[in-house]
């Protein structure tokens, strides 16, 4: 008897052991968007401020952001951490943890991408923490924290309170970098800048470069357009997936995509797309990066 009962117990242990093999921690990474100030970490500490927030699954950062182009996602993903346009780092969450097979992940995240197209952001309605909250029930059961989107929430309720930099953050300024652009390397759209003339220091809000890159590990990547399914990844063996596969950042399309997007004008990179699709002025880190 005392044989079969240690198999047994034995047999329970391995089973817990694939679980727990099994398991994919699901992280959220939130980051302030108001200029760092009193007032910013007064709002921070009453969970009212402005975030920006990212999913990170097995080694990626998953988020959402506007562009014009119709058809297409507007989820992306980028290394960890890494911070957007005018944000600053905040917390981390974790959020809990999946049974999802990788095969499982990767159709729930293009399906997420699916749903979240590039024309039909909103800053009050479909933002990227709307996004985070779409991704985490789908993959855990439980949305994200609601105080992500508490500033949203305050300006669909009381728009009449709502601080400008809610809606229309101040201005930044940008890190130094490289611009990227479809080969992964720089001035590769030199003669295919927004045509708002000079590069006056108060030109609209929002006009600003469209993603600078400090080093190639800060590449963007648009869902579904660069990269292998999340099981290929997790298939390799020997080293870690990130080590073994570098694709190339996301490609700006055909000529005809691009025609009328952009205009013949050399400036800092600025892109013309500023608004959501509620005509709200969209600030950098809530639009898609290269777009």
């Amino acid at each position: 008897m005392a044989p079969k009962k240690y198999k047994k117990t034995s047999s329970r242990a391995s089973h817990r052991s694939t679980l727990s093999l099994q398991k994919t921690e699901i992280v959220i990474n939130v980051y302030d968007l108001l200029t760092p100030s009193r007032w910013s970490s007064l709002l921070w500490h009453m969970g009212t401020s402005l975030l920006h927030s990212g999913v990170v699954i097995n080694g990626r950062e998953y988020a959402y952001g506007g562009h014009d182009r119709h058809g297409i996602t507007g989820v992306y993903w980028t290394s960890p951490r890494h911070e957007p346009p005018g944000g600053t780092f905040r917390c981390e969450i974790l959020q809990g943890f999946t049974l999802a097979t990788p095969a499982e992940i990767d159709a729930i995240i293009r399906s997420a991408s699916e749903a979240f197209h590039g024309p039909s952001y909103n800053l009050l309605t479909k933002n990227c923490n709307h996004f985070t909250a779409f991704l985490c029930l789908k993959l855990t059961g439980r949305p994200g924290p609601a105080w992500l989107n508490r500033a949203a929430s305050i300006g669909l309720a009381l728009p009449c309170l709502v601080p400008r930099e809610w809606v229309e953050p101040p201005e930044f300024d940008s890190a130094d970098g490289e611009l990227l652009h479809p080969g992964g390397g720089s001035n590769g759209y030199e003669d295919s800048y927004s045509a708002y003339g000079d590069d006056d220091d108060d030109d609209a809000h929002g006009e600003r470069t469209s993603m600078l890159r400090q080093s190639s590990q800060h590449q963007i990547h648009l869902v579904g357009l660069d990269t292998p399914p999340t099981s290929a990844r997790s298939s390799m063996t020997g080293t870690r997936a990130s080590d073994e596969y570098h694709p190339e950042p996301f490609e700006e399309g055909d000529a005809d995509i691009q025609s009328g997007q952009r205009s013949g004008t050399k400036g800092k990179g600025r892109t013309s797309f500023s608004r959501d699709s509620a005509g709200n002025a969209m600030p950098p880190s809530e639009r898609v990066p290269t777009m």
